[in-house]
């Protein structure tokens, strides 16, 4: 198996002793976040220093590892891209949000926020090692005034205990990682001690921006608190080092599963065959590629965005062009609070009532007979379907599959519907006037 290769060091770096530079906190305190600081290791552009000087504009620190990992003679890095703001962050664009994911509306307590029925997400930090230039919840991380602090970490722990149908929590933020260790541990502890959590999840950069955060004792203290997954998130082969490499290998060793969320960025990863090289070096590090995502309507993150085909293209070439376990599914994460929706190519062409045409990867295309015989599964006699956990007002398009209920009204159906009273409610409002029917217009 090709071993990744160790990362270099920006010429700025080279007389740094190995003992500070593996240390995590060295990294941390020695981040760069100025146009003066950033120079000293590669040449800006003029894009590049408008956007450093402009004030207000979103957190700007990277860790001398991970600067390190740029290409000083290419102002088209995709590892800097990722890190160094540029111009084209102050320009507006069509649907720009503050939160396009509808985070808030879904936040019963501070940092708490339950869109799905099953799970909730837990920030626990608005602070990372290095900052996204196209971070989803730009509008509170890297600001030292939205820090989460202990009582809202009660009024968290709080709703879960009195939410029993949260089995799954995700700890994000910000970083979790980049917490002090014993206010992770206590917060890991805290969660296991509610009986009705049976997974824990972190999702984290700071293995990619800082590998040598992830050490064995990290990893030992994670380990007592299983079942715990972890996603990384690596958006290019130049991110895949030896030392991130280990810092996997430590992880996967302590029986922590592992996968990685990408997010599709032009100019950045937005190539087929990038793309599969990446998944490809990710599975030889034990990284199952998990999602890859359509970026955000965020603000700032208008000239990272594809259109939505390129992402289904690059499912397309990889889908049968390499193993099934390094094919992530392609993800929008609906603006408004609609949640994630997985989009794939179109490998269903057509079906009746006893067959389906299929075709695979490279255009097959073939039919697949239905049975003429089965005997429908009976839910009044499976000890699953009698004790399956009610999902109040979440059921969706399975309530129906279920038969428990027969139709799903968008917001104001009835209303809409019920004619003769909203046509007089609008009246009422000064909004309606009659169209005349009968007299030759139309409605």
């Amino acid at each position: 198996m090709p071993t990744p290769i160790l990362s270099k060091r920006a010429p700025i770096y080279a007389d740094v002793p190995d003992e500070k530079w593996n240390d995590w906190r060295w990294q941390l305190s020695n981040r760069l976040n100025t146009a003066e600081d950033i120079e000293k290791v590669l040449p800006i552009t003029e894009s590049e220093r408008k956007a450093l000087q402009t004030q207000d504009l979103f957190r700007v620190d990277v860790t001398p590892y991970f600067i390190s990992l740029v290409d000083p003679d290419d102002p088209n890095d995709p590892v800097r891209k990722q890190i160094i703001p540029v111009a084209e962050e102050l320009n507006a664009f069509t649907s720009m949000m503050e939160d396009s994911l509808a985070e808030d509306r879904h936040s019963p307590v501070p940092g708490l926020v339950h869109r799905y029925p099953d799970r909730v997400l837990m920030l626990v930090t608005t602070q990372c090692a290095s900052y996204c230039r196209y971070c989803t919840r730009s509008r509170i991380v890297g600001d030292p005034g939205q820090t989460f602090n202990r009582k809202d970490f009660e009024m968290q722990i709080d709703y879960l205990k009195r939410t029993p149908q949260v089995r799954d929590v995700l700890l994000s933020g910000g970083d979790p990682l980049v917490l002090a260790p014993k206010i992770l541990e206590e917060l890991l502890a805290r969660l296991r001690e509610i009986p009705h959590i049976e997974i824990v999840r972190i999702g984290s950069r700071v293995p990619v921006f800082m590998p040598m955060r992830i050490t064995q004792e990290l990893c030992d203290m994670l380990a007592k608190f299983h079942p715990l997954w972890l996603n990384i998130h690596v958006n290019h082969p130049n991110e895949i080092t030896k030392e991130l490499a280990d810092a996997c290998d430590r992880m996967s060793r302590v029986g922590i599963p592992l996968g990685n969320q990408s997010v599709l960025l032009a100019g950045v990863n937005d190539c087929v065959h990038m793309q599969r090289e990446l998944v490809q070096k990710l599975t030889r590090i034990r990284v199952r590629p998990y999602y890859l995502y359509q970026c955000d309507l965020v603000e700032g993150s208008g000239h990272f965005r594809t259109p939505v085909a390129k992402g289904i293209e690059i499912i397309e070439g990889l889908r049968g062009h390499t193993s099934g376990y390094a094919v992530p599914q392609f993800i929008v994460d609906a603006p408004g609070g609609g949640g994630k929706i997985p989009v794939t190519p179109n490998y269903m062409l057509s079906m009746s009532d006893h067959k389906v045409i299929v075709r695979n990867y490279e255009g097959y295309v073939t039919t697949y007979e239905e049975p003429t015989e089965y005997k429908s599964h009976d839910p009044k006699t499976c000890k699953f379907c009698q004790n399956k956990r009610p999902e109040p007002g979440q059921t969706g398009l399975t309530g129906l599959l279920d038969g428990d209920q027969m139709f799903i009204k968008p917001e104001g159906f009835d209303e809409l519907h019920n004619r003769d009273g909203f046509q007089h409610r609008l009246k009422d409002e000064n909004k309606w006037k009659p169209l005349g029917i009968g007299s030759g217009e139309s409605d």
